[in-house]
Parts: C-alpha cells; structure tokens; sequence
C-alpha cells in the first residue's frame, strides 16, 4: 500500500488533469454543474497539493526547535482544505440560484459522457485516501466523495434532461450535494479546530480514563490531567499522579508501567507521569482536600 504521502501526491495528480477536461467540457455542454464543479475542483487541486506538500514536511523528525517534530502541518493541511472546500461550496450555491429563475438548455449528451469520466477518476482518488487514518486524509477524501456524489447527481440530471427537458433538474442537484457535503466537512473542520486547541480527544473519555487510573493499587490521587492530540493520531497524556508511601517507596517503576499500560487500553501510547506522595506535589506541600477532589 503506497505511503500516506504518495497517496495524497497521486489523487492531487488526479484532480488536477481532470480539472482542466472540465472546464473544457463545462464550456461546451453550458452546464452550471460541470462549470462549478470544475471551480470546485480547481480549488480542490490547490488542497491537494498544499496538502502533498504539507505531508512531505510532516515527516521531518523533531529537532531543538520542534521537539514534537512536525506533524501537526499535517493538521494545519486538514484546516487549509476544509476552508477551500467550504469557501467553493459557498461560491457554487450562490452561482446556481439564479438558474432557478432562469434555467438554461445544456447539452444532456455531453453531461452523461463527462459524468462517467467524472464518477471513475474522482472515484479512484477517493478511495486511495479512505484507506488513510490520518485526519488531513479524511478532509481530503470528503473532497473527493463530493465530486463523486457530484458526478452522480450530474448523470442523473443528464440523463433526465435529455429524455424530458428539464433544465431546473441542473441547479437543483448541484445545491442539493453541495449543501450536504458542506455539512460533512463542517465537522472534519470542527474536530481539526479541538485538535489544535489541544482538547481531549472525542474518542477518548476524560472521566473513564481517571476511573481507571485511581483504581490502581497504591493510586490515591491523580491531577493536573492534560490529554490531547497532536495530529489527529497520536494521543498525548500528562498528570501527577499521587501515591501511598509504600507503593511510592516500593514500586514506583511498576506503578508507573501499569499506568501507562491502563492508558493503553484507552489508544493513549505517549504519556509522561510524575509520580508524588500524597504530602508533597513538585515540591509544593499538597492539601488533602485537593487530592481528595480528585
């Protein structure tokens, strides 16, 4: 299975030839919905190989300035394709309403022909980049499922024109999936904006994975809990946890290690613990009540 990166490089290839055959074939059947789409497209191709780009330089390992490395431009690629999708999204609605009022003849013959051209290249990208995790992935497969769907809605549309003449089928099918895939990405956009807020991650539940820590033999306490995500992939876990003196004394280590394998079960693989007695936090003297909050 190719790369993370290849896959990306390889739909943007896609996009971009077939963005060019759109204008072309806009222009020649006057259809609303293929000229839009081919605008959809163009700013889609500029997603795409922003987001190559930003998948090359993700892969960068940490360094003395970036001690994380640098794969949150994966996320900031997520951000960048998401405003293109709905900025086009909003461009081709506000195209399509007048030919409500005034719809236009097309050439029905020539939208079927683009519309299967459109459903296999639009297709074949599509499903090379569900088969990635990451989160700038799924941004840019929604891209690549609204031309799909887009394409499907213009065979149809082609279709019902050629037999019954009905031109108003053109704007009607373009806002229809514009308006749904424009709802899809909103929530892509909204969970790569908690992503960058470093919120919890919506898979993980804060309170379960506490339950579970203070449940640890020895675990009397655990605060000063941060869980983020730095991509969209790697989950990130910090906290104090407090412990009785014995366990402190006797098996921190173990301790430790049984943490870290609790916050497995939760998909978190990077933590950083600091273990503490219950009478004294990173050197500050700890009040009873504040660990018993915990």
């Amino acid at each position: 299975m190719p790369e993370r990166e290849e896959r990306v490089r390889f739909a943007a290839f896609l996009n971009v030839c077939f963005t060019v055959l759109e204008l072309v074939g806009g222009f020649w059947t006057n259809s609303l919905a293929i000229l839009s789409d081919a605008l959809h497209d163009f700013g889609d191709s500029t997603a795409l190989i922003g987001s190559w780009l930003f998948e090359r330089g993700a892969k960068k390992s940490p360094d003395a300035r970036y001690t994380f490395g640098y794969q949150r431009l994966s996320l900031f690629s997520a951000i960048f394709s998401a405003s293109i999708l709905i900025g086009g999204s909003i461009v081709i609605i506000l195209q399509a309403i007048p030919r409500f009022f005034n719809p236009e003849p097309v050439n029905a013959f020539g939208m079927v022909g683009i519309a299967v051209i459109g459903i296999a290249f639009n297709g074949a990208g599509f499903f090379l980049l569900k088969k990635g995790d990451s989160l700038n992935e799924k941004v840019l497969s929604w891209h690549l499922l609204e031309d799909v769907l887009g394409w499907v809605g213009i065979l149809v549309g082609g279709i019902i024109i050629y037999f019954w003449k009905f031109y108003l089928i053109d704007p009607i099918m373009t806002v229809a999936l514009t308006a749904f895939i424009l709802y899809n990405v909103t929530k892509n956009l909204r969970e790569a904006i908690n992503i960058l807020l470093q919120g919890v991650p919506k898979h993980i539940n804060l309170e379960a994975v506490k339950q579970d820590i203070k449940a640890i033999k020895g675990v009397l306490g655990i605060h000063d809990i941060h869980i983020w995500s730095l991509e969209g992939e790697t989950d990130i876990f910090t906290a104090h946890v407090v412990l009785d003196d014995e366990t402190l004394k006797k098996q921190p280590e173990q301790t430790k290690q049984t943490i870290k394998e609790t916050l497995q079960n939760h998909h978190i693989e990077h933590s950083t613990i600091e273990l503490e007695s219950k009478y004294r936090c990173a050197g500050n003297v700890c009040e009873e009540r504040h660990i018993n909050s915990e």
